[in-house]
Parts: C-alpha cells; sequence; structure tokens
C-alpha cells in the first residue's frame, strides 16, 4: 500500500529532441497504410498520435492505482462495507429511495 509514482506534467520532455524511433516491419507497414490512405501525412503524425495514447492509458492507469490507494486506506481505517447479497440489495433499496425522493422534490411545484 504504498505511495505510487505519479507521471511527469504534460509536455515535459525527460529526452533530447529528435528521437529515433525504430519501428517494426508490420509498424512500419501498418504506418504506411495511414500515409497512403491519406489519415496520416507522415510517420511522425503516427509516433505523436500513438505516445498520445499511450500518455492517456497512463494518466488513467495512474488515476485507477490513485482510487486503489484511497480505497486501501478506506479500508485500512475500518470505513469499508462488507459486501453480501443482502447488503447489495440494501443498498439498491438505498438508491431507489434517494431517487424516489429527488424526483418528489422535482415534481413538488414551487410556492
Amino acid at each position: 500500500m504504498g505511495a505510487r509514482k505519479r507521471l511527469a506534467p504534460r509536455g515535459a520532455v525527460p529526452y533530447p529532441e529528435g528521437v529515433e524511433v525504430q519501428l517494426t516491419p508490420d509498424q512500419k507497414a501498418f504506418v504506411r497504410q495511414a500515409i497512403d490512405s491519406g489519415r496520416l501525412h507522415r510517420e511522425e503524425e503516427a509516433v505523436k498520435e500513438a505516445l498520445a495514447l499511450w500518455e492517456e492509458r497512463e494518466r488513467n492507469r495512474a488515476e485507477i492505482l490513485a482510487a486503489v490507494d484511497g480505497a486501501e486506506l478506506s479500508l485500512a481505517l475500518g470505513e469499508g462495507r462488507v459486501i453480501t447479497q443482502q447488503s447489495m440489495r440494501d443498498l439498491a433499496a438505498e438508491v431507489k429511495q434517494r431517487g424516489r425522493n429527488r424526483l418528489a422534490v422535482e415534481r413538488t411545484p414551487a410556492r
């Protein structure tokens, strides 16, 4: 349950400009197909798009790990909820009742 590494800020590049990337023959063919179809104009666009998707995935991963850290802390503090079929039925009933109460308030004419 230790602290997890956080990602560098957006735009931070910990390596020099002009990095060379070696693609596999299949990757080169895939990029070439995207260029030939007009989806991309240059190979660099494929690399930028791939890095943007990777960055998004890693940021999502970091958010999930932070949520897991929070959940683990909550459990360690005894704030967890025992999950059983009955507790799920009770939770569903509670949520439904809150929804009904909210609808009743919204349907009540303002005075």
